[in-house]
């Protein structure tokens, strides 16, 4: 946002459940969030603009492009899984109830797992820091029925019908969403190109800025019809 603030009007909100939004609900399903995009402009009084999401995020992203395609002008997905079978075992077995319940429970074993696994997901040290918080953001709930429903998606039959363009990217080295998943991206959604980052894991905007920046800066700054 940082970047991307120095020529556009940049917005960001939190998924019910997470971070400042509100914690007391019933459902956090990838529907829920994309509803809650959809009236998150409706209020801004913002008709239509290109989407950025990271990995859940794009998922949303993709979604909103599919059931409210009027709101999306482009769309750009970064780590972002196409079938939720793609997400890491542990990310998947996390979305059970037993085992989110002990990874909330025993919050400080799941930080000092996640510190341990940061070499592999990002080269930036400053991302523990940003996950930490993150978490103590989240609750068991919205945690558990987010990834459980994320695990259940699958986009591929219905890609084909954006009509709008898609930006994916992805790195080489993701360990939380299989690297691959930029496939069937470009398979199924038609007005596609992607970018793979060999450097990156799931974070190619902390890994590869140098690189992620321009790719996307391009992609925003190109006219739509």
């Amino acid at each position: 946002m940082e970047a991307l603030g120095k020529s556009h009007r940049t917005y960001a909100l939190d998924f019910w459940g997470f971070g400042e939004s509100g914690k007391k609900r019933t459902t956090y399903a990838i529907q829920d969030f994309v509803r809650l995009v959809d009236e998150f402009m409706g209020r801004l009084g913002i008709d239509r603009a290109p989407v950025v999401g990271h990995s859940m995020g794009g998922t949303v992203g993709l979604s909103l492009a599919l059931q409210f395609p009027q709101r999306v002008s482009k769309i750009a997905v970064v780590g972002s899984p196409i079938v939720g079978s793609s997400l890491a075992v542990l990310l998947k077995l996390a979305g059970y109830r037993p085992l989110a319940f002990l990874a909330h429970t025993f919050s400080s074993v799941l930080r000092l797992g996640i510190r341990l696994a940061s070499p592999w997901i990002t080269r930036d040290r400053r991302w523990y820091g940003m996950i930490s918080r993150d978490l103590s953001h989240t609750t068991l709930e919205s945690f558990l029925l987010s990834i459980a429903s994320l695990r259940r998606t699958d986009l591929r039959p219905v890609l084909g019908d954006i009509r709008v363009p898609v930006l994916g990217i992805y790195g080489a080295k993701d360990v939380i969403v299989h690297p691959d998943q930029w496939r069937p991206l470009l398979a199924n959604a038609p007005h596609t190109r992607v970018v793979r980052l060999e450097r990156s894991g799931h974070f190619p905007m902390l890994d590869e800025p140098e690189r992620f920046r321009p790719a996307l800066l391009s992609f925003l700054d190109e006219p739509t019809a």
